[in-house]
């Protein structure tokens, strides 16, 4: 079984990789949550895996507090626990975060990997989206990489850590990555241009929590937003900013030039 979060598509990309490979169910937070399903039956050789992105260093809210109210049935624990976090850089201290919560539920995650995939954060003054070339570079590599990472979970092997933490990682993680989560993770601060906006409803249907609604859209306050920017760089026309600083700035989600094409 892997549960996964995703909003701009890189890690939902990762685990269909993985779970195609493994053979194994994959299971989209969100769509739990909204079912009120926080119970996991488990076979007793079954594994499990928990693939996010990065967002400020942490793993997102969503993840989090899904894991705090989730319940392992069938087997007192899984025959192996792995965690696979996506971020454009760097994960900091994101993995010792998680396991922190599984270990509140008597579990640990025994293997972690980032992976580095096309940088989606364009919302503080030095984050932009990557150039094509890097974009396509990064995938490739992390093509390779998760073909590693197969064999490492198939082979269910323990204490394996391969982690991008970049150069201060408690500093990313604690401090900004803190900073990030309590002040940056609204939606308070997103905007539609109603001159541009086409109505197509796009940004509705990608939202993972179910926090906006109408055309143009309008988002809830429900404090349900993860701040995933999916409704930003799925728009079509560049109609929704968050706050100004994105007005000038590109636009990603995973396969988004090929669409283009």
């Amino acid at each position: 079984m892997i549960l996964y979060f995703s909003g701009t598509g890189n890690t939902r990309w990762v685990a269909q990789q993985i779970a195609e490979a493994i053979g194994e169910q994959l299971l989209y937070i969100p769509d739990l949550i909204k079912e009120g399903n926080y119970q996991l039956t488990l076979k007793a050789d079954e594994r499990l895996g928990i693939c996010f992105p990065t967002h400020g260093w942490q793993p997102p809210r969503i993840v989090r507090e899904f894991i705090r109210k989730m319940t392992i049935s069938g087997i007192e624990k899984p025959r192996f626990c792995w965690a696979l976090t996506t971020c454009g850089d760097s994960a900091g201290e994101a993995m010792t975060i998680l396991n922190k919560e599984l270990e509140k539920k008597r579990m640990k995650a025994e293997s972690l990997f980032s992976v580095i995939m096309p940088e989606s954060y364009v919302c503080l003054p030095f984050m932009y989206t990557d150039s094509e070339e890097k974009e396509q570079r990064k995938i490739a590599q992390a093509k390779q990489q998760i073909v590693h990472i197969i064999d490492i979970i198939k082979a269910c092997c323990q204490g394996v850590e391969e982690l991008e933490k970049g150069a201060t990682p408690r500093l990313y993680s604690y401090v900004i990555g803190g900073y990030f989560n309590k002040k940056m993770v609204t939606d308070r601060k997103f905007t539609v241009d109603s001159d541009v906006c086409i109505k197509c409803g796009k940004c509705v249907k990608v939202c993972p929590v179910d926090n906006i609604e109408g055309t143009p859209p309008v988002w809830m306050h429900s404090g349900k937003c993860t701040s995933c920017l999916a409704c930003y760089h799925y728009c079509p026309v560049h109609a929704i900013n968050f706050g100004k600083i994105t007005r000038k700035r590109d636009q990603y989600y995973f396969n988004r030039r090929e669409d283009r094409r």
